[in-house]
């Protein structure tokens, strides 16, 4: 066994087992650092494929942006998280009835999956292609020019995910003062301003 092979299963058992505690830990800190370790070791398997320039980028973003901002949200938010749990435990039976519809679609895709026999002539072609090209430029070839329409399809997708994201989650409360920005602008500066004659030694 190649030191290369230790590797991939290393890191590929530790995502599964961080993806694992990230779902069923009780603390929700404990869930974001499980969560870290997976990015980490998900990086790891990116740089064993030989794409390090993604690898960074899931370091970068994911685990030093999106991560330590989960990690100071679930601190520093004051959640009765017991609370959340008890409401969550309604679901349980929907939840699992969705994952038994997930995993036996999963099971029909895998039944007929097979391998194409252009696959081995395809894999032998592209270091032909890309030969003399740079990792950064191999992605960008294939993100911005190969798959320009599914890149920018998936970026729709994350736009409506991110609309639905804050119209669930909008509420409207009578007792905040928010600003009109088309009545400050129609105002009549007549109306608005108002002169006063005040006296020496009198207040308004």
């Amino acid at each position: 066994m190649t030191a290369h092979l230790i590797a991939f299963y290393l890191f590929a058992i530790t995502v599964v087992a961080a993806g694992l505690f990230t779902v069923i830990a009780r603390n929700p800190v404990h869930s974001v650092l499980w969560l870290i370790l997976a990015f980490l070791s998900s990086a790891g398997l990116f740089v064993l494929l030989g794409a390090e320039f993604v690898a960074m980028l899931l370091v970068i973003v994911y685990v030093g942006a999106v991560a330590v901002l989960f990690l100071f949200v679930v601190m520093m938010l004051d959640v009765d998280f017991a609370q959340l749990r008890g409401e969550m435990a309604r679901y349980v039976p929907v939840a699992l009835l969705i994952g038994v519809i997930l995993l036996m679609q999963l099971g029909i895709v895998f039944g007929v999956w097979q391998v194409s026999p252009l696959a081995d002539e395809l894999r032998q072609a592209d270091p032909a292609v890309y030969a003399n090209a740079f990792n950064t430029q191999i992605i960008g070839q294939l993100v911005y020019d190969d798959y320009i329409l599914l890149f920018q399809l998936a970026g729709l997708i994350l736009l409506v995910a991110m609309i639905g994201a804050i119209v669930l989650t909008l509420r409207h409360r009578a007792d905040v003062k928010r600003q009109n920005v088309v009545a400050q602008m129609m105002r009549d500066p007549a109306q608005a301003l108002q002169m006063r004659d005040v006296k020496p030694g009198q207040g308004l």
